[in-house]
């Protein structure tokens, strides 16, 4: 059984956003058959971002997107992000953060900045690169490409048993709601004994995170992972 899954952020406009929603889950899933072993999946999904990233610079639209996706094949869960999307899994109740948001304050991805000429800057108390784009990966940012690089962070999980569900979301829920206030919140709804709801899950996610003030834009996912056991 094999299953797909992302939540795309866009930024400077929707248009990279919605190309990746398009593009990515095709351009993965041919790297993985095209190297058809198991141990190349890795650089399968980075392939698929990259050549994502690549035809939609051709378009030569302006913004860009941060990603997050999931893909599930033989009881694997290959997660992957670009950007400050983030993936996180509920083992038993407890919160498993499964991607590390790239942002400009990141130790590593500040260094690789300025290594490659590129300034990091703190602009009224928010990280940004070049005193502008606030995420260090991503899809598209034609006018940063130099910087914001589209190759993702990847992670691979067995799911076993205690690997209950998985939520994708975007920045403006992690913003204002913790990995495991999260899973707090969604657990009932899905593992609840007579009604399963994650859809319900979702929504008072998103309710959470605007009463607390989010303006950004919030995209939630829930993936329930008992059924690909």
């Amino acid at each position: 059984m094999q299953a797909f899954f992302g939540v795309f952020d866009g930024h400077g406009g929707a248009k990279a956003a919605e190309f990746a929603a398009q593009k990515l889950e095709k351009n993965i899933v041919d790297e993985v058959v095209r190297r058809g072993d198991r141990s190349g999946v890795k650089e399968a999904v980075k392939d698929g971002y990259l050549k994502t990233d690549a035809e939609f610079l051709k378009e030569d639209v302006s913004g860009g997107t941060c990603c997050v996706t999931a893909l599930i094949q033989n009881g694997n869960l290959i997660v992957s992000n670009a950007g400050d999307c983030r993936a996180v899994m509920s083992r038993g109740g407890v919160a498993e953060p499964l991607t590390s948001d790239h942002r400009p304050s990141r130790e590593d991805e500040k260094s690789r900045i300025e290594t490659s000429g590129g300034y990091v800057d703190l602009c009224r108390g928010v990280w940004r690169i070049q005193g502008s784009l606030a995420v260090s990966r991503g899809i598209g940012d034609q006018h940063l490409k130099q910087w914001v690089i589209s190759e993702p962070e990847t992670k691979i999980i067995g799911i076993k048993p205690e690997c209950e569900f998985l939520i994708l979301a975007s920045d403006g829920l992690w913003d204002k709601v913790s990995n495991q206030e999260a899973v707090d919140i969604a657990r009932p709804s899905c593992l609840g004994i007579n009604k399963v709801n994650p859809l319900g899950a979702c929504k008072k996610l998103v309710e959470l995170s605007v009463s607390r003030g989010s303006s950004d834009d919030v995209s939630v996912m829930l993936v329930q992972l008992g059924r690909y056991l």
